[in-house]
Order: structure tokens, then sequence, then C-alpha cells
């Protein structure tokens, strides 16, 4: 697979150590940014990725922050994005079973590489099957449309 990979400063270094473990992996790395360990906006680098994937670049993607929130809410700003913020082996499988995320995030001062390396390999292990979960994805991408319409129906 290809994979679209990004940070901000305060996880440039993990970044780049988490590259050279996917491409161990066997999957090659696209790097969004950012590309030293100065300050940097991260939505910048979010949206970058996300477009990304969207635009079909790269496969999935791989976004670092200080929490790994910030990156999730903008990646998500994203049309068709869906990123899931993950900390455990169960939701970095879960969010590709469960959810067809497309992007992962991580928290650097959450969690460290080793982890980061784990979770890489569990989300990267699993494809999106559907089954009761592709219903559920695809009450989000209508949700998603029918925001575009301007319709607000709730449930």
């Amino acid at each position: 697979m290809l994979i679209g990979i990004g940070a901000d400063h305060n996880a440039f270094d993990a970044k780049e150590e988490l590259k050279t473990y996917i491409e161990e992996l066997g999957h090659e790395v696209k790097d969004y940014g950012c590309y030293s360990a100065d300050d940097v906006d991260y939505p910048g680098i979010a949206f970058k990725t996300a477009e990304g994937v969207i635009n079909e670049e790269v496969e999935r993607g791989i976004l670092i922050c200080g929490t790994g929130v910030g990156m999730a809410i903008s990646a998500n700003k994203i049309k068709g994005i869906r990123a899931a913020q993950v900390h455990d082996p169960y939701s970095a499988e879960r969010a590709q079973l469960s959810n067809n995320a497309q992007i992962i995030t991580f928290g650097s001062k959450v969690i460290g590489v080793e982890v980061m390396k784990l979770l890489t390999k569990e989300y990267l292990s699993h494809t999106f099957q559907g089954g009761n979960s592709g219903r559920k994805v695809q009450q989000i991408i209508d949700k998603e449309q029918d925001n575009d319409l301007g319709s607000g129906s709730s449930c």
C-alpha cells in the first residue's frame, strides 16, 4: 500500500521513525510534512494528507500531532474522510473494520513511537469488509451528503 503520513513539529521525530517502520512492513510512504522540527500548524498538513487520500494519491493516511485530536478534527473537515484517533490495538483494528477509516491519528505526547508502530501494523493489516458495519458507514456518508444539501434531519 501507499501510505500518506504527516505530522506537526511536536511529532516530527516520531513521523520520521514511523516512516521507516512502514517501509519495513513493505509499504511505500508519501510524506506530506512537516519536514523539520520548526514550528508548524497542524491543520494544513492534515488537509493535504486527507486530500491525498480523497484524490487517490495514497491509499491510507497516518497523522501525528501532540495529542492526535487536532489532526483528527482537521482531517475530518475534508469531505469523504473518516479519520480516527487510535490509542490501543482494538481501536486501531476497529478503525478499519468497523469504520473504514482512511486515516488514523496519534498523539506523540500521549503514546510513544513503539506503540505507534504496533498500532500502525494493526491498522494496516485489516481491510474493511462491509457487512453490518457497511450499513453504518453508509449512514455517515449519507449524512455528509445531506449536509452538503443543507438539510438538517435528525434521529
